[in-house]
């Protein structure tokens, strides 16, 4: 199984990463703000990532991490 983090501080909330995310897991998350008063991009099902690391390699400010 496939592990995705995010520096939730850095994220601009730009939604670039849920978008190139071809199961449709990764969410803006509506319950936090973020240092630069953006909602972060956070998986809501972990189990279900493939580990393609489409949402890494798209996102502008680098914040994604995937271990596979």
């Amino acid at each position: 199984m496939a592990k995705v983090t995010f520096n939730e501080d850095l994220c601009k909330g730009c939604e670039l990463c849920s978008t190139a995310c071809p199961v449709s897991i990764i969410k803006m998350d509506k319950t936090k703000i973020n240092a630069k008063g953006y909602h972060p991009a956070a998986v809501e099902d972990m189990a279900k990532c493939l580990g393609c690391a489409n949402c890494a390699m798209i996102c502008p400010d680098v914040v994604i991490t995937v271990e596979r």
